[in-house]
């Protein structure tokens, strides 16, 4: 079993020591949110920024325990993997005005950064790589759907030894690079704007998990110690729902990733590696994805290509696999691993909407290893859902729409369904230009 409580990289370097009470009250709030990740704070940051002050934070562990803790800081353009998955349910309009919004979560990540002050590292620069002829076509369609979307940003196509300006390595044919995107420290992000939420007056809880939920026109969310009284309600619990609630529990199913850390490189080192000190992911449907740290570290993750298994040795495991992308670094030590669970639906989109009998009860999970930048549009997104104001309001009534297909037998035959399910979107990416 994969030990999720090992340390990461970015508790290793968080720069806010913040700490918040467990519940041990019976209180009452306009809005209770279960989930410290991600996605309940930056859909509480919204909902109060627009002017609601009585809201509730309930965390089972700490703030950033789940995904936004473990993941590899990737600031990238898009929303879902495939926007063409979803087509059937909402139509070529309805494709056309989710795309128009699909670059927008880097720029709320600068603008959160700049409003509230938040230490975060972060950083200018991406590329996506692509190893073949095939990835290169698609990579050529990529850069003229991000240049009508971003007119202020450098974004170009390089190919052949010019990519070595951009990324230290002969593995790769192509490189996108958008440096409108980049790299940010997530548990740093995260922990800013869960300051900055608490200074416009909500509550955040820790170490406080939901153990009974009720609903009704007032929804009733027991802890150990304490209980919420709530006129809403936001499941925001992704990978870690753990069954509580059943309808939400059987429309996701838990894949891992898995990341190194290495030691402290030199100056030289990193400028070979990343010219542009950037964020950097191939395009195949099981991506290697990987950036440099402000403190000269090489992070590189990934997740396993066919067969659904955790690692017996995480070190070793994404060693080999950075080993085959720079070789050059065969000598240099590795400091830490760690990975962790990621929700994925079946069409590999974030799920939104509320629950069918309670209006008052809505949700947020489903972001498939696609969360860091996706999030911070997709909960502004939800928010004007639950506040049913602002400009986004119509996106949401949109995104709400999308079909979620039950995952059967996922508790049962994760392994297996996983297995068969990579390997089918490995077979696929050869017709989609990603293989």
């Amino acid at each position: 079993m994969l030990e999720v409580e090992t340390p990461t990289y970015y508790t290793a370097t968080k720069k806010y020591d913040l700490s918040f009470p467990s519940l041990e009250a019976d209180i009452e709030a306009d809005i209770v949110v279960i989930g410290g990740g991600f996605s309940g704070i930056n859909t509480a940051l919204e909902l109060a920024e627009q002017g609601f002050s009585n809201i509730v934070v309930l965390e089972a562990k700490y703030l950033g325990y789940g995904g936004t803790g473990r993941n590899g800081g990737q600031i990238m353009a898009g929303i879902g993997h495939d926007l063409e998955a979803i087509k059937k349910d909402i139509g070529d309009e309805g494709l056309r005005t989710i795309f128009a919004i699909s670059d927008q979560g880097s720029k709320i990540i600068q603008d959160r950064i700049k409003k509230y002050d938040i230490k975060a590292d972060f950083c200018h620069g991406y590329g996506y790589l692509g190893f073949n002829e095939r990835q290169t076509k698609t990579l050529r369609s990529w850069e003229n759907e991000f240049k009508s979307l971003d007119k202020t940003n450098d974004i170009y196509l390089l190919t052949g030894p010019d990519v070595n300006k951009v990324i230290g390595s002969d593995a790769y044919k192509s490189a996108l690079v958008h440096m409108g995107a980049g790299h940010v420290h997530s548990l740093n992000l995260l922990l800013g704007e869960a300051k900055a939420l608490s200074s416009l007056g909500a509550r955040i809880y820790e170490y406080s998990p939901a153990l009974e939920v009720s609903y009704g026109e007032t929804v009733h969310v027991r802890t150990a110690k304490g209980s919420v009284k709530a006129k809403k309600m936001l499941w925001a619990c992704d990978g870690f729902l753990n069954k509580m609630e059943p309808s939400l529990d059987k429309k996701t199913i838990n894949t891992y990733a898995f990341q190194l850390m290495t030691e402290p490189l030199s100056d030289e080192l990193i400028e070979r590696i990343s010219p542009i000190r950037g964020a950097y992911s191939d395009i195949r449907p099981i991506i290697d994805y990987y950036r440099v740290t402000k403190e000269n570290r090489l992070l590189f993750g990934s997740a396993t290509r066919y067969v659904e298994h955790i690692p017996l040795d995480l070190k070793h495991y994404n060693r080999q696999l950075m080993l085959q992308i720079f070789p050059y670094l065969k000598d240099v030590n590795i400091d830490l691993a760690w990975g962790g669970p990621m929700a994925c639906s079946a069409n590999l989109f974030p799920q939104i909407g509320s629950l069918i009998n309670h209006p008052n009860v809505f949700y947020v999970q489903g972001y498939s290893g696609f969360g860091v930048t996706p999030s911070h549009i997709i909960c502004k997104v939800l928010a004007a859902g639950i506040a049913e104001q602002s400009n986004y309001y119509n996106y949401y009534k949109l995104i709400s729409r999308i079909h979620h297909r039950d995952i059967v037998g996922k508790h049962a035959f994760r392994p297996s369904i996983l297995t068969v399910a990579k390997c089918w979107h490995q077979l696929s990416g050869f017709w989609t230009g990603r293989r």
